[in-house]
């Protein structure tokens, strides 16, 4: 329903005096104040009363849809395509789209639809045109994954792998892509099901295995392909971890993993570092190869949760520079609103200020960090509304915070004390 209001042409008024249609296109709108896309389709120039009549049922549908009357928004559809007949072939191929769209919507919502409607109107719109067979393939595969009828997605998928037309074929190339895409991933899903059967064991059950063995391949000649273009394949690339790592392929897994994460070619991704990470986690790597990997992370999303298992592999290094990098680390965290209440995170800091007393210049090194942040850093985190919640609800929180406040604001009297509540208590 989102697109509706971009794709659907606004309402035309009809004046009921005047039955010249030139005045009533041309009549003057009010124009919306929002910020809206660019229609989905101009409309066209009403030419006949055909065109009108094209034009008021397709307002009775968007009108029907928005106020959510789904029965009668399906009785108007099931007139609209009947109209479109006269239409030229430019104008063809966006009413299809739109008419698709609409269907869809109303399938969806309807309450006395089944997979049945579903699949006839999947099959009449990939008959209707061939330039968005294949776009109208993953959306019907989409669905069938969705009800978890998953050897009719599988057919689906076939017969899409195999579709060709002409010039066509090669426009669609990035579809294709994705066809042969989810493709492996439905084999991998059902790798999984026989892997996870009740009451068999992979090992022991040649035939199991053997069959498992098969949807690996399967999954892993597609997905390997896959991978070499770039783009975000984050569902992809973890099931095919996991199915190297099932078979003691790791160092394969390891150079997928890097060359996800580290290729310059794919677009920047964070959750590309957290997979290689966790995977080197897995198979106890050394502390030295897990900060490489969270430095990077801490460029791309300096907010991310993983921050603090990097601030303490710094915190426990004994050279003076990780110390100063691991305040800028916890530091950069507490700029994010989101870890303003955690206990773990002002926890670290303290533990780093601790560490960082022992060399005679940290204070300075406080100061540096803190000079960008004066202006609003005590405003962040030492108001007087936070020392009243941190009190009452956090109190292992307040007294953490209230041993920093000197550090951090040592020229700024702040309101967040333990002192300061209770006397306002008092008065």
């Amino acid at each position: 329903m989102d697109d509706l209001e971009n794709e659907l042409r606004p309402p035309v008024q009809f004046n009921e005096h005047n039955d010249s249609l030139d005045n009533t296109v041309t009549q003057k709108k009010k124009r919306s104040r929002l910020p809206l896309a660019e229609p989905f389709m101009p409309a066209p120039p009403i030419k006949t009363s055909l065109d009108r009549t094209t034009r008021l049922c397709l307002e009775r549908i968007r009108g029907a849809m928005l106020h959510h009357r789904w029965q009668e928004a399906a009785e108007y559809m099931a007139c609209y395509p009947q109209m479109l007949q006269d239409r030229n072939l430019r104008r063809d191929v966006c009413d299809k789209e739109m008419i698709r769209r609409i269907s869809i919507e109303i399938f969806h919502h309807h309450p006395n639809s089944n997979m049945d409607d579903y699949n006839v109107i999947y099959e009449q719109m990939k008959h209707s045109g061939v330039t968005q067979y294949l776009m109208i393939c993953l959306e019907h595969i989409f669905h069938l994954l969705l009800n978890g009828q998953f050897e009719n997605a599988k057919r689906q998928l076939s017969a899409a792998q195999s579709w060709r037309y002409g010039k066509e074929s090669a426009r669609q190339h990035q579809k294709a892509k994705l066809i042969q895409a989810y493709s492996s991933l439905l084999d991998y899903i059902i790798w999984c099901d026989k892997k996870n059967a009740p009451g068999k064991s992979n090992f022991t059950d040649p035939g199991s295995n053997q069959e498992m063995h098969k949807y690996f391949r399967q999954a892993a000649v597609n997905l390997k392909e896959i991978i070499k273009h770039p783009g975000v394949w984050d569902p992809f690339i973890l099931s095919y971890v996991e199915m190297l790592e099932f078979y003691g392929a790791q160092e394969e897994a390891k150079k997928v993993l890097e060359d996800y994460a580290y290729d310059s070619t794919f677009p920047a991704n964070p959750n590309a570092l957290v997979y290689l990470y966790q995977f080197l986690q897995r198979h106890d790597t050394s502390k030295t190869k897990l900060m490489k990997v969270l430095k990077v992370l801490h460029y791309l999303v300096p907010s991310h949760e993983l921050m603090l298992d990097y601030s303490y592999f710094l915190l426990r290094s004994e050279k003076t520079g990780d110390i100063q990098k691991a305040l800028g680390v916890v530091l950069d965290m507490l700029d994010y609103a989101c870890w303003r209440t955690s206990l773990d995170v002002w926890k670290c800091l303290k533990d780093v200020i601790d560490k960082l007393q022992l060399h005679g210049d940290w204070k300075d090194d406080v100061a540096e960090k803190m000079a960008a942040r004066k202006e609003w850093w005590p405003a962040l985190h030492f108001t007087r509304l936070l020392a009243t919640e941190d009190a009452l609800q956090r109190p292992q929180l307040m007294e953490v915070k209230s041993s920093l406040t000197k550090i951090f604001c040592p020229e700024i009297t702040l309101t967040y004390s333990a002192g300061q509540i209770i006397r306002d208590e008092r008065i």
